[in-house]
């Protein structure tokens, strides 16, 4: 694997904002500008502004697009109409998550997969392995597509100054086609943040306009444009799994808390659907939980879970301190034993058992 890592178009836009670049799943990404806390209550409180577009954008069309996708991915395709999008996985035959992902539907035969930026070449390589013996095109369209991330409750008012379709009347969950700022355009509104949101998705030569533009619209609202620090804050207090911490190829669906994507009465099985109903029907063995850290540490990526009696039981995959509730927060894998809110756990940071508590997530939910 080659050690040069790869831009977005808006490399230099972050750049000569003055942000500090990270090295993040091969890419050359801002994980802040003026500060996580700033930007995290920024997108809390306000509106801010992300560049997603290391993200990988898959088209699969054809007469047979939907039977393929019912084949390859865990949630029911079939459900779909046009503009619509859904949350749904990729498995392997065992049960545990090639990645996650959204699936959009522009018409019965023609859909986007938008999968995440370190899993592109796996991913591609997957869907292209199962598509044998079905009548589609496959196109993979990450390197010419940039994606930006409006977020927060007053990324609607600021978009809306840039295209010409009413964003009240777009539904979370849906999309449309449409010139933003005389873009061509497509525009959707689901959001990893927590807060409500749109993602703007064009070629990659117009991605500088359209974020300069978003930029100017938004500042007298105090748009802020924010990094993977904040973008990580935000989704864990939302509870929204990230792939090479909370779920990965060692996970399953179930034990993931992810089995309301999992249909397994769909008329098509999918990959992994014979082994995720073996798993449910034998019962877990662990299970995928949140937690509060109520003495003084702060949960990390790896550190181990123990019980009271100082067993280990279980593993952090994400945590932080949550700048809205400002307190220690995390999830992590613990033996189902011990997965009910109310249990108290302990967290091992540097040789040290600091208490926790599992909690009902997610830490945070947005005032509709």
């Amino acid at each position: 694997m080659s050690d040069v890592l790869k831009t977005t178009p808006l490399c230099a836009e972050h750049i000569s904002l003055g942000a500090r670049m990270v090295g993040f799943s091969g890419w050359n990404m801002p994980v802040q500008y003026s500060g996580l806390m700033d930007e995290h209550h920024a997108v809390r409180q306000s509106v801010g502004l992300f560049d997603v577009s290391h993200m990988g954008e898959f088209r699969v069309k054809g007469p047979d697009a939907l039977r393929f996708l019912e084949s390859i991915t865990t949630n029911h395709v079939a459900k779909l109409t046009d503009g619509r999008i859904h949350y749904t996985l990729l498995t392997y035959p065992e049960g545990t998550i090639v990645d996650d992902l959204l699936i959009y539907r522009f018409d019965e035969n023609n859909y986007w997969m938008v999968v995440n930026a370190g899993n592109i070449d796996k991913d591609w390589s997957w869907v292209t392995q199962h598509a044998t013996g079905f009548d589609i095109e496959l196109t993979n369209e990450s390197d010419r597509t940039a994606q930006i991330a409006i977020q927060g409750p007053l990324a609607e008012t600021v978009l809306q100054q840039l295209v010409d379709r009413d964003l009240s009347e777009v539904p979370y969950y849906h999309f449309y086609e449409g010139p933003v700022n005389a873009v061509a355009a497509v525009v959707s509104r689901t959001g990893y943040t927590g807060e409500d949101g749109f993602e703007v998705y064009c070629a990659s030569e117009h991605a500088v306009s359209l974020w300069r533009a978003m930029l100017d619209k938004g500042a007298e609202h105090g748009i802020k444009p924010a990094g993977l620090g904040a973008r990580d804050t935000l989704r864990l207090e939302s509870r929204m799994a990230l792939y090479g911490n909370d779920i990965d190829q060692t996970t399953n669906a179930l034990e993931a808390g992810l089995g309301w994507v999992v249909k397994f009465k769909k008329d098509d099985p999918f990959v992994g659907r014979d082994a995720l109903l073996r798993i449910k029907e034998e019962g877990l063995v662990r299970k995928l939980v949140c937690f509060e850290v109520t003495g003084r540490g702060i949960a990390r990526h790896g550190y181990p879970i123990a019980n009271a009696s100082g067993e280990t039981i279980g593993v952090v995959t994400s945590g932080s301190h949550s700048p809205t509730l400002d307190k220690a927060i995390g999830m992590g894998y613990v033996d189902v034993a011990y997965s009910e809110p109310n249990t108290e756990i302990a967290i091992q940071v540097r040789q040290k058992a600091v208490a926790a508590c599992v909690v009902k997530g997610p830490f945070y939910q947005r005032q509709k």
